[in-house]
């Protein structure tokens, strides 16, 4: 039963009780200016301020850059910012709230001992006393906080543990000898963990109240897992929390290039005992490293995403954590564990480099079969010579993978330009080009190409492809062959140097929710943009890619029956095409580090003639019919985020809590 309903079934069947709601919404954030909730008048003046504040904000527009920004500043010190008002709408909890938690946790079946392990050096006293308070008023109460003093020269941190480990006996403790640094530090925390689970914390940082229950009620719901991750914020000084970190779902790719898992991370501790803790010269990017080595020592089916806000990570200006003070070094060590990973799972010659776009982060450069791999480049045509021309010379004179063939799928081209340039083109040995008797039907155009394909590897490309770099194809290429992926897209721009492609977000596009069927991730978005937390930088596993530029295994093209020419002839048959693939237990993958201009546009817009208009809906139909939960809920997306959108824009629904479902 939706909570709003349990709500309302409450206050009727109890009509002298007072709908405490708002009440507890206000004692919750009694400390935060401007948040409070309205009441009565209040209410409809702040509705009315909103729409004011939003009229302004659209005519703001017209403004001066920097006074966009200075504006802009003003408005969240007075009135919050996005986040601050989807914390107080949709993550704040009533006393309703939690003891329906409470009721769910009694009918939990073996709920797991979950043991926090957290090391302390030299903690600023109120962060300390804060970060154990936070787990101590957890409402699950089946956990134990395991924490190693390393060395602390201050006498606080000993009284604030000592105190606190008396007041509560399900706090545990140990003081090191001599200054082991964090990794020695944490495997002294480890060793005192005896629950089934280990849930990672550092000194000064915040569990959300209801974090160990959502980790406890996955584990039972699934008992077979091993990992766990959640989302993530940061907290300031003063308790603001600010620099959400809303993840997908589990990508074995986006672990590579960042350290996904972070916080809150939950591993369970046979896995951590048989790694052996943490490493030991990783300080600063420990956390990472056992995050890769636990994942080799699982399956990914085992590895579990919790869509919801459970760990606030404190950044302070007075900090002087390692990773803080430090950060080269822990990058370096990142990029250490990274590589250790790779060569663990037998991968010679792979290298990790900085991300160019974001070099606090991974690129990872993955080596190509001996011998090469034989790729069959499939560009339909119907005239537009010039196109064909353009892409061809980026394809034969500037691309340096070169074991390829390329065939021109000619779709009935009428005009003698095209029939000349084809009979010249053919000339090259690596060109073929078959005549498919003209249909409207790219379906059928692709498949009848493939026919006619002598490559282990395809690459889908449209004639408005232009090469940028010459190892576009070999990045493609290096993910391809991999035994679990299926297609790889890559990052397609405009001729105006804006991104027309960095992914399919499933569900976009349609005016409300559930009416979408697909767009792209990034559409608009400067070449050089990073995106929301490197989305636009980094290697990541997708739902879909574009057939515009879209490379796939021969035998996997094969098993899936190709693109569907029945009841997808234009429109989304990239997108069916990927998900049926999916299907199969394959994994689509996204790079962009294969970088190419796609001139069919100049903006982003449309390209739906008005005759297509009726075959477009009759599409749309046939992919919501055949694949309608999956485009409400693309798993790479954050449910926080309104899905009629690929801009990362918070949305307006409340998140399903474990209790609800």
């Amino acid at each position: 039963m939706h909570l709003k309903e349990r709500r309302r079934r409450l206050r009727l069947s109890n009509p002298g009780t007072k709908d405490s709601f708002l009440q507890n919404e206000t004692m919750h954030h009694k400390s935060r200016p401007g948040l409070n909730p309205p009441r009565g008048i209040s209410a409809r003046l702040n509705s009315m301020r909103w729409h004011i504040l939003g009229a302004l904000w659209s005519v703001g527009r017209l403004l001066p850059a920097w006074l966009r920004r200075d504006l802009r500043r003003a408005l969240q010190v007075t009135y919050g910012t996005d986040y601050d008002r989807w914390i107080h709408a949709q993550d704040t909890l009533t006393d309703e709230d939690r003891a329906l938690i409470r009721r769910h946790i009694t009918l939990l079946e073996n709920p797991p001992l979950i043991s926090v392990v957290m090391p302390v050096f030299e903690t600023n006293e109120r962060f300390l006393r804060e970060a154990i308070m936070s787990v101590r008023v957890q409402l699950y109460p089946h956990w134990e906080l395991c924490i190693a003093d390393d060395c602390s020269p201050s006498p606080h941190v000993q009284c604030v543990l000592t105190k606190m480990a008396k007041e509560e006996p399900r706090i545990r403790w140990v003081r090191r000898e001599e200054n082991g640094n964090i990794s020695a530090a944490s495997n002294s925390a480890l060793e005192l963990a005896t629950g089934e689970f280990v849930a990672l914390m550092d000194h000064d940082d915040l569990l959300s109240e209801t974090a160990l229950y959502e980790m406890a009620a996955s584990i039972c719901a699934d008992p077979n897992v091993d990992v766990l991750y959640s989302d993530e914020d940061h907290i300031d000084d003063k308790g603001r929390r600010y620099g959400h970190h809303f993840k997908p779902q589990w990508s074995n790719e986006l672990l590579l290039g960042q350290n996904v898992i972070c916080h809150l991370g939950v591993y369970r501790r046979t896995i951590l005992e048989r790694i052996g803790g943490f490493q030991l010269g990783l300080e600063g990017s420990q956390d990472y490293d056992l995050a890769l080595r636990s994942v080799m020592s699982t399956d990914t089916s085992r590895i579990r995403h919790i869509s919801k806000m459970l760990y606030h990570w404190r950044v302070t200006r007075s900090a002087n954590s390692f990773s803080q003070v430090q950060i080269d070094h822990c990058i370096a060590n990142a990029r250490r564990a990274a590589a250790d990973f790779l060569k663990a799972r037998g991968i010679e010659g792979a290298e990790v480099h900085p991300a160019p776009l974001a070099p606090q982060w991974n690129r990872v450069v993955l080596p190509i079969p001996s011998p090469m791999p034989f790729v069959s480049i499939i560009i339909p045509i119907r005239d537009d010579v010039a196109s064909l021309r353009q892409c061809l010379s980026g394809v034969l004179q500037r691309t340096r993978y070169q074991n390829l063939e390329v065939i021109v799928a000619d779709n009935g081209s009428i005009e003698r330009a095209t029939q000349d340039y084809l009979l010249a083109a053919k000339q090259d040995a690596r060109v073929k080009v078959p005549h498919l008797p003209w249909a409207f039907n790219d379906s059928a155009t692709y498949n009848a190409a493939v026919t006619h394909a002598e490559g282990s590897i395809l690459v889908f490309l449209n004639s408005s492809i232009d090469v940028i770099g010459p190892d576009w194809l070999r990045e493609m290429v290096s993910l391809a062959v991999k035994h679990d992926v299926g297609c790889v897209g890559a990052k397609l721009l405009y001729g105006n140097g804006t991104i027309q492609h960095a992914g399919v977000l499933l569900g976009a596009g349609g005016t409300e929710k559930g009416t979408g069927v697909a767009g792209h991730f990034g559409t608009g978005e400067g070449r050089h943009e990073c995106g929301y937390l490197g989305r636009y930088a980094l290697t990541t596993e997708v739902s879909a890619v574009t057939a515009a530029c879209m490379v796939v295994r021969h035998e996997v093209f094969e098993a899936v029956g190709g693109f569907d020419e029945v009841n997808l002839p234009a429109a989304f048959n990239d997108v069916d095409f990927c998900l049926r693939i999916r299907e199969r237990g394959l994994r689509n993958i996204w790079t962009p580090f294969a970088e190419l201009y796609n001139l069919e546009s100049g903006s982003p817009g449309s390209n739906i003639l008005p005759g297509e208009v009726e075959h477009f809906r009759e599409e749309c139909h046939y992919m919501r019919r055949r694949w309608g939960k999956l485009l409400d809920r693309d798993p790479f997306y954050n449910l926080v985020f309104d899905r009629r959108y690929a801009t990362y824009r918070l949305g307006t629904t409340k998140t399903p809590r474990t209790w609800m479902i």
